[in-house]
């Protein structure tokens, strides 16, 4: 008889906070785990321990020793497992223990104890599938096309931010705001300060759009839920930007905690051959750090807003984005919930 750790169910509201489960999520970017590294990381609110084995295939495990609870991150890499530094127990990258060398032979031995999530990495970053049942196949991972599509050239640009992860969806719901927050910007600067949107239903979710300007700032939205959840925008470049399509962005908000958001941006560009060329060189030399420039003023106004920001606001017609995220997200917290009491 063994013991595996079994935690109360989260409530709704513990859910709403900490983030979705079932489904895949963006946790890091794929650098971050150098071959025969480990690296300590938290997310939904959770301790985890990421491993790259020495053929390079990456683990996720819960950071966890079966034995007595110690963090096995602390403990040492073994090329295909990891030895916890407390007793020594070794956990492999499925989360069996597969030696306990002050016991050979003991009936831990064999057994799958640690919690390990499905992992792929895509474009440059680490996806993991968080399900309310460890044991659980993950669900169908349909990957955004902009990071599939080789005409089309990307850079992941990753950060954390002191802010919930629903904020900042919901800035990327709120187009209006490129038009006053990024106003002095170098892609936002132009067109309307007053606009009408819409909803338009899709497939795999929904564009929140203007009705009466397209192609000139931040004009529209699409959210997308294909087993794991973004959206796409894309911005108008001026032509000092050089050759190629409108400037894109695929967007990732993932929970660290309650209060602090791992956001991914994917900035994108439909260009091929020479231009794809012009357009990396630029970005390197020149965009980037303009890019960088309206991500910082995105996380100082979310850093800055109280943690009950969204508990008092006075929402108007731009807000439907935001409104249908909001009830979206809390309809399947409160569903997961249930689910889980009744398992």
């Amino acid at each position: 008889m063994v013991n595996r750790l079994r935690k109360a169910a989260l409530t709704g509201d513990e859910i709403f906070a900490t983030g979705m489960r079932d489904q895949w999520h963006a946790v890091c970017p794929s650098d971050f785990v150098a071959r025969g590294d480990m690296k300590k990381i938290r997310r939904l609110g959770e301790d985890w321990l990421l491993f790259r084995q020495s053929d390079g295939t990456l683990r996720m495990l819960a950071d966890r020793c079966p034995h007595r609870g110690a963090p096995l991150s602390q403990g040492q890499h073994l090329g295909d497992r990891v030895a916890c530094q407390y007793h020594g127990v070794q956990v492999d990258g499925g989360g069996t223990v597969v030696s306990v060398p002050g016991m050979p032979g003991c009936n831990l031995e064999g057994k799958r104890l640690v919690t390990s999530l499905p992992v792929r990495e895509v474009a440059g970053a680490v996806l993991a599938w968080f399900g309310t049942d460890p044991d659980a196949e993950p669900a169908p991972l349909e990957l955004p096309e902009r990071l599939t599509d080789e005409g089309i050239s990307h850079f992941l640009c990753y950060a954390e931010w002191k802010a919930p992860w629903r904020f900042t969806l919901e800035n990327l719901l709120d187009p209006m705001h490129g038009a006053f927050l990024h106003r002095e910007s170098h892609s936002m600067f132009g067109g309307e300060t007053s606009a009408k949107f819409r909803i338009r239903e899709t497939d795999r979710g929904f564009f929140f759009e203007k009705t009466d300007q397209r192609g000139v700032n931040f004009d529209w939205v699409e959210f997308c839920r294909t087993g794991i959840d973004w959206v796409d925008l894309e911005i108008p470049y001026p032509p000092t930007a050089g050759p190629g399509g409108s400037f894109g962005i695929v967007g990732m908000g993932t929970p660290i905690d309650a209060e602090t958001t791992a956001v991914f941006f994917w900035r994108y560009r439909r260009v091929e051959g020479w231009e794809r060329d012009v357009w990396r060189f630029l970005y390197r030399t020149k965009l980037e750090e303009r890019h960088w420039v309206v991500l910082e003023q995105d996380r100082t106004m979310l850093e800055a807003m109280a943690f009950d920001a969204d508990q008092a606001e006075n929402l108007y017609q731009h807000d439907l984005g935001v409104i249908r995220l909001r009830r979206l997200y809390r309809a399947q917290a409160e569903a997961q919930a249930k689910s889980l009491q009744e398992a």
